[in-house]
């Protein structure tokens, strides 16, 4: 137990950790997009409420949505705890040609994810804690809210800068997840790198177009 306890804890374990959640919130964000371009129907929000009401009653996707949420903790606390230990080896011969040779993508990885961060806070205040904790509105309310959102242009902007923030963050995350999991040999590196790439710029501007459709179309 306790070499468990000491490789979660080093900075190889640390980083798997990273790499493993975020890997895992790659997926969500795949699931997300899925229903936020359901926005995009002119449905009158049917398409998209079906949608949420299947995610909040389905068993098996209440019990995902808690792992989801211990994920996103664990991300942004081992996020942190790297950063931290990375400063304090900054001295070091490594961490100098590291960072020297970094992409902006990596280099400010961390403040990427702390803009990530601010914006799920003002997110979640908007949706999640409305929906599940105080339950000032339901799932069919959901679509309304969305839309009159949207149409608010400070939040178009918050909202916006946000996805920018996130595709900085995954332009580098997601090849650097599967390099800690070992994936950076000669064959699977250019094929990592590939789907990064594909992900990390199709994923956020999907994400990005939807509030705009619904700002000038809706």
């Amino acid at each position: 137990m306790n070499w468990i306890i000491s490789f979660f804890t080093s900075s190889l374990g640390k980083k798997l950790i990273m790499a493993l959640t975020g890997l895992f919130l790659i997926v969500f964000l795949l699931i997300h997009l899925t229903g936020n371009s359901m926005l995009l129907l002119n449905d009158g929000g049917e398409a998209f409420t079906g949608f949420v009401v299947f995610m909040e009653t389905n068993p098996l996707i209440k019990i995902a949505a808690y792992i989801l949420y211990l994920g996103f903790i664990i991300h942004i606390l081992q996020g942190i705890f790297v950063w931290l230990a990375n400063r304090r080896a900054k001295g070091g011969s490594y961490a100098v040609t590291t960072t020297a040779n970094a992409s902006i993508f990596s280099k400010y990885m961390f403040w990427f994810g702390m803009v990530i961060l601010i914006f799920l806070i003002i997110h979640l205040s908007d949706f999640w804690l409305g929906l599940k904790v105080t339950h000032t509105f339901g799932d069919e309310e959901l679509y309304d809210k969305l839309i009159d959102k949207f149409h608010n242009p400070v939040f178009l902007v918050i909202y916006e800068l946000g996805m920018v923030a996130l595709f900085m963050h995954l332009r580098h995350g997601f090849q650097s997840a599967f390099q800690t999991l070992g994936l950076n040999d000669k064959k699977w590196t250019p094929i990592v790198k590939c789907l990064g790439n594909i992900y990390s710029i199709l994923v956020p501007l999907g994400f990005f177009i939807i509030p705009l459709y619904v700002y000038f179309v809706k």
